[in-house]
């Protein structure tokens, strides 16, 4: 903290009496590093941007924070109203039928949940589409205010005027995949110039496991939710795909879980590009949404990449070209995790890049010291239950080609 004091301000330590002086302001009395402490905590944008238009001491010690959390208010695509009708369409037709239209439901998901989400997400983080407020207490020669009233401009725009930052976390109102109810698709990524590593989690449905008659027996200990998480899987000693994954749609579904994931993160990893260009302290950067649907993380290691090694795009989207990859997918036909949640189809994919695997060895799970633990520690309780669960079935691999 001594390291981040800023000369020029007033510091701590009046003589005796100072205090009961009539309209003192006690705040000048509290020295840099207290009060800089004090913003790193509050953290959030509009309240740092409403602190720096109390004083100018305040207006020039905020710009110094070093850990900033950005609240995105809402997502204005470029075609709301097609969107809409579409999510009112999607809503009348009800869930899709197992094994019938798998190619409608696919482009329906992919480019109904994907595309028009990417395109509102480059209108919240493109400077370009901004518009900052321009209130301000400060005089003219000053630098300007943080934003204290947010009204539809970028984070890029908004965080311009943080000279110090280091860690960063954005939240977005929503994930980008439109999901329907009562479906679990949960994903986290991380990158570096391109993606590093990748977690996904789905379940075909989430539900409660109903509460046993008044009546009845307790359960025995082969009923105990610790033993029920390992019973769930399926006879395979002719090694064969369980049926209920293969069968009505099940595997083509998971398939679109998972490039849908993958185009959400890389889209998201491709617009952070003006971000951490602006901010050359950054050491850590999370993008998550309010939905908790995915995370995308990077580290100093990843960012420090990204500066030296520039992204590079997949033909005209706006999103990051994924290389080549190799998967392994795990599979249970039901999970019951502690508390009484019941997966139904619940499937665990790991994905890292192919030349990472062959390079390193061990599998796309061994990924570095800390070998298969990334992938269930990728999610909180109680789902990292069912990803350490779901690490314990069969295997499957699988590659996908650059895209």
């Amino acid at each position: 903290m001594e390291g981040r004091v800023r000369e020029g301000w007033p510091r701590g330590g009046g003589g005796e009496g100072e205090g009961e002086e009539a309209g003192e302001d006690q705040f000048e009395r509290l020295p840099d590093a207290v009060l800089l402490d004090v913003f790193d905590r509050i953290g959030d944008v509009k309240a740092l941007g409403r602190c720096a238009l109390v004083s100018r001491r305040f207006h020039a010690l905020v710009p110094l924070v070093d850990s900033v959390f950005v609240r995105v208010d809402c997502v204005i695509p470029d075609d709301p109203a097609p969107s809409s009708a579409g999510h009112r369409q999607a809503a009348a037709e009800g869930p899709p039928t197992r094994g019938r239209g798998a190619l409608a439901h696919l482009a329906r998901l992919v480019l109904g949940g994907i595309v028009r989400p990417i395109q509102a997400l480059g209108q919240i983080l493109s400077p370009a589409a901004a518009t900052v407020s321009r209130r301000s207490v400060a005089p003219p020669s000053t630098p300007p205010l943080p934003a204290g009233d947010i009204s539809h401009h970028s984070p890029s725009e908004v965080l311009r005027s943080f000279k110090e930052l280091r860690r960063l976390r954005i939240e977005l109102p929503t994930g980008e995949l439109g999901i329907e109810d009562g479906v679990l698709l949960k994903w986290k990524a991380d990158f570096g110039s391109t993606l590093g590593r990748c977690v996904i989690l789905g379940a075909s449905s989430v539900s409660s496991k109903p509460s046993p008659p008044p009546t009845a027996p307790p359960p025995a200990a082969a009923d105990s939710p610790a033993t029920s998480l390992d019973s769930s899987r399926e006879p395979d000693e002719l090694g064969n795909i369980p049926e209920s994954l293969y069968t009505n749609g099940g595997l083509k579904l998971r398939v679109v879980w998972t490039i849908s994931s993958l185009i959400a993160a890389s889209a998201r990893h491709y617009l952070l590009q003006p971000i951490i260009a602006d901010h050359s302290t950054l050491e850590s950067l999370n993008l998550t949404d309010a939905d908790g649907q995915g995370v995308l993380t990077m580290d100093k290691r990843q960012l420090q990449e990204l500066r030296v090694r520039p992204v590079s795009a997949s033909g005209n989207s706006h999103r990051t070209l994924m290389p080549a990859l190799s998967m392994r997918l795990w599979y249970a036909p039901h999970i019951e995790l502690p508390g009484g949640q019941l997966l139904k189809g619940a499937t665990l994919v790991a994905i890292r890049p192919s030349e990472d695997v062959l390079r390193e060895g061990g599998g796309v799970e061994a990924a570095g010291p800390t070998g298969a633990s990334w992938i269930s520690d990728a999610f909180e309780e109680p789902y990292r239950s069912a990803a350490q669960v779901l690490l314990k079935q069969r295997t499957y691999s699988l590659e996908m080609n650059s895209f």
